[in-house]
């Protein structure tokens, strides 16, 4: 289908300001407070080291390393592309986090974390650095097993760092899908502006 990058990122733009308005009225109470329990309940020896080492991978430290890490090993324009990717996803989340304003959950958390709650930080990271490793890895890498195994691994990484966050107890799970969702719109708006961007290597 023509343009679907397009229609896509409008699709998921949709679903985040809806998820938005839910949050401004105060309509998530509930389904965060569930959801909450259920991951609360997972709380173990064992999955306080796996949550709050896979956090760590959207802290901001973190994603430039491996931003870094990729432009050396690449020197094209997708190492560019991630960088730039990465950036409008900070600004972006700050400017939404500042204009909504909502204050983190005050339960136990096993980890520090200061600003505002909406939307998750690390959701949207993982999306836009992640998310654009696994386009790359899904149209890129010729063969199929590596393809497959990369593409599950950077999935797996999404979704853990998502979960991480209200495991940790710093995030609503309406945050972490808001999170996710405005990412998505992002991305696919990213990923069909650069595919008519081309320019020489090194």
């Amino acid at each position: 289908m023509k343009n679907k990058n397009i229609i896509l990122s409008i699709l998921f733009g949709f679903l985040f300001l809806l998820v938005l308005i839910f949050v401004v009225l105060g309509k998530t109470t509930n389904f965060d407070q569930g959801v909450y329990d259920i991951i609360i309940s997972l709380r173990s020896s064992f999955f306080d080291i796996y949550f709050t080492g896979i956090t760590k991978f959207g802290n901001t430290i973190m994603v430039v390393l491996i931003v870094s890490m990729f432009i050396l090993a690449t020197r094209n324009k997708y190492g560019i592309f991630l960088a730039i990717s990465a950036i409008d996803c900070l600004l972006l989340n700050t400017i939404v986090k500042l204009a909504v304003q909502r204050q983190r959950p005050q339960g136990l958390r096993l980890i520090a974390q200061g600003g505002y709650s909406f939307p998750s930080g690390h959701a949207m990271m993982s999306i836009c650095v992640y998310g654009y490793l696994l386009y790359l890895a899904i149209t890129k890498i010729k063969n199929k097993i590596l393809k497959y195994s990369v593409s599950v691994f950077l999935f797996l990484v999404i979704l853990s760092i998502g979960v991480s966050r209200i495991y940790v107890g710093v995030h609503y799970a309406s945050d972490v899908i808001a999170g996710y969702l405005l990412a998505l719109c992002y991305l696919f708006l990213f990923i069909e502006i650069t595919k008519k961007i081309h320019f020489e290597r090194g």
